[in-house]
């Protein structure tokens, strides 16, 4: 029998973001400068950023996509809540951190920019700097691009490196009768959300193991457990509790993206593909009745009434 869907939305919120391009010799090779590059960027709730893979593109990949230098690459999303202070600035500095000490440090990688903007980011010219007077300007494979000597060869990246408006906090939540129910539906959306171009699933995996409220009652934390959605809670909380009958796990997939109508056909193709998984009860989002954000992400769609 197929999972309840609740006539429930996801409350997403405006977002800044970069995207890049990361090409290497082959995917292992991507693999390594992607994993280092996203890595720590679950959430904005400590990291600088939240980053992942939106696909994968070039030979292996995406292959209507075709990379600058024709060798496989994969497409990479920053994002930072547009409400934060001085959000261009600190965008900019996890880019220069992230494309610096782990796109840069990988052997046969190229970094390229896939946002055009006015204004802009010259983290070209400032990541340039670590060819201590030997790096020069060029043209490769089209494009404007520096070009750094390295122990390995040469590093190429483009000079500029755009931004954009973006969404960040779409979601989905499973509810199943165990971890396992739960996980199972998970793993079936999750690889739905990455065949959507256009968006990414920060956490580890695409999954989210413990979702969590704005504030805590320690005056140091901004954010703490869900505590109406624990399931070993349900006793302890007793009316407070909102664990349907059944559910013994909730687990959440988190969705950025470039905008509205991307994140929608991501969760609910994420919802069709999961919606039949043995054991699971529910599937569900977390809101806050539009005071968080004003774009709201329906599990089903309008037309469904």
């Amino acid at each position: 029998m197929p999972a309840e869907i609740e006539d429930t939305y996801a409350e997403a919120f405006r977002s800044i973001y970069g995207e890049i391009l990361i090409t290497a010799r082959d995917r292992r090779r991507v693999d390594d400068a992607l994993h280092a590059c996203t890595g720590n960027a679950s959430s904005t709730i400590l990291c600088d950023c939240e980053a992942g893979i939106d696909r994968y593109v070039g030979p292996g990949g995406d292959e209507t996509f075709v990379t600058p230098d024709g060798r496989p690459g994969a497409i990479v999303q920053f994002h930072l809540p547009r409400f934060k202070k001085e959000r261009e600035k600190l965008l900019e500095r996890s880019m220069l951190v992230r494309i610096s000490q782990n796109v840069l440090t990988t052997p046969t990688a190229a970094c390229f920019n896939l946002l055009d903007s006015d204004p802009y980011f010259k983290l070209g010219r400032k990541i340039s700097f670590f060819g201590d007077g030997y790096q020069f300007r060029d043209e490769r494979f089209g494009r404007n691009v520096w070009v750094i000597p390295i122990l390995g060869g040469e590093f190429i990246l483009d000079r500029r490196f755009g931004f954009s408006d973006g969404l960040m906090g779409g979601n989905i939540w499973f509810m199943g009768e165990s971890v396992d129910a739960a996980l199972d539906a998970c793993e079936r959306a999750i690889e739905e959300v990455w065949k959507t171009p256009g968006c990414i699933a920060p956490f580890p995996g695409g999954l989210v193991n413990c979702g969590s409220k704005a504030g805590s009652r320690y005056s140091f934390s901004i954010a703490s457990t869900y505590e109406n959605f624990c399931p070993t809670l349900r006793e302890t909380l007793g009316d407070a509790s909102r664990v349907p009958a059944g559910v013994n796990s909730i687990l959440e997939i988190v969705i950025n993206g470039r905008d509205l109508a991307t994140i929608e056909r991501a969760t609910q193709a994420a919802v069709r593909a999961s919606v039949d998984t043995p054991g699971l009860v529910r599937i569900s989002a977390g809101n806050y009745g539009g005071r968080l954000g004003k774009n709201f992400i329906y599990l089903r769609p309008r037309d469904d009434g």
